[in-house]
């Protein structure tokens, strides 16, 4: 049997529900001959009547309630469907609000700027740039959708993935003693300068640093603080400072007589994360971050050795 057009059983529905060809025609836009001529072809399709009527009622048989019944669900799932496509088709032009730090590695913002949803295709990344607990409250105030943000607890409020793992680098001259090391630990940094980004950069990070240093017994002769990597030089440079920084600050200032080395301290590490509001309904939201981490995945893979073929 050859399946019926989608419109002859979407009108045995509307008529089941109305009971009426009048309210069910005018439900369908079209005339009550139109109508029952649909639901005439359908009966001949399937073979049996589907509606008892006459002039004064239209009732469904036995096996028309049994085929309405399943025709609903069919009908249901269709209009989900189509109701899905429309509301992503709405969605595919909006504009994705994402936070980032000044210092935030640019691979990942170039991660970010490859990811690609079929449903959404054309989604824009629109960036806003703050400190990172400056992010994190905006995107839980709802007004950034999404942030990489580095050095921030965990929270109820938001929902993170982690993209990436650093260790602080401590940016010297080149003339110091330590720039003979591989690396460093916070024990070689004991009773020197040291050049920190101010506590309202990223509180989290700053009481880390103090307090790790605290517990190992570890102590600076001087404390200098900055808001950005730039003002770092000349505390480097004329004060032999060492400054705590993240990879991309110190590879930006690691010219003209200063150098960098990685803090190998397992308990001070730089952890970046994608992070959303905990209780966010959008699905563009939920994709995108669904699809990230699907591409860190595909990239943390190890490549598969390729073996020759002899001839």
């Amino acid at each position: 049997m050859d399946l019926p057009e989608m419109r002859l059983l979407y009108s045995a529905v509307v008529l089941a529900e109305e009971l009426n060809f009048t309210r069910a025609a005018k439900r369908l836009c079209v005339d009550q001959t139109t109508l029952t001529h649909r639901i005439n072809d359908l009966e001949a399709v399937f073979g049996f009547q589907i509606f008892n009527r006459n002039h004064q009622a239209v009732e469904l048989t036995a096996k028309g309630a049994q085929l309405i019944a399943e025709l609903r669900k069919g009908v249901t799932y269709i209009e989900d469907a189509v109701s899905l496509v429309t509301k992503a088709a709405q969605d595919a032009g909006e504009v994705l609000n994402f936070g980032r730090t000044a210092y935030t590695d640019p691979w990942l913002p170039s991660l970010v700027e490859s990811i690609r949803l079929p449903l959404y295709p054309a989604t824009r990344i629109r960036w806003w740039s703050h400190t990172s607990p400056d992010l994190a409250r905006e995107v839980m105030e709802g007004r950034l959708d999404l942030a990489l943000m580095t050095g921030i607890p965990d929270t109820p409020k938001l929902s993170c993935l982690k993209v990436a793992e650093h260790p602080f680098y401590i940016a010297m001259s080149l003339r110091d003693p330590l720039a003979a090391r591989r690396d460093l630990r916070l024990s070689d940094l004991d009773s020197r300068v040291w050049v920190l980004f101010a506590k309202h950069v990223s509180p989290y990070l700053y009481e880390a640093i103090v307090r790790e240093a605290s517990k190992l017994g570890i102590s600076h002769a001087e404390l200098h603080h900055v808001t950005s990597a730039d003002e770092a030089v000349p505390l480097i440079l004329q004060h032999d400072g060492l400054a705590f920084l993240n990879r991309s600050g110190a590879w930006r200032i690691a010219v003209d007589g200063i150098t960098m080395r990685p803090l190998a301290e397992p308990e001070l590490m730089l952890v970046t994360k994608l992070a959303a509001r905990a209780n966010s309904s959008s699905r563009l939201v939920r994709d995108f971050v669904k699809a990230t981490a699907r591409k860190l995945a595909s990239l943390r893979k190890p490549a598969q050795p390729q073996l020759g073929v002899s001839a």
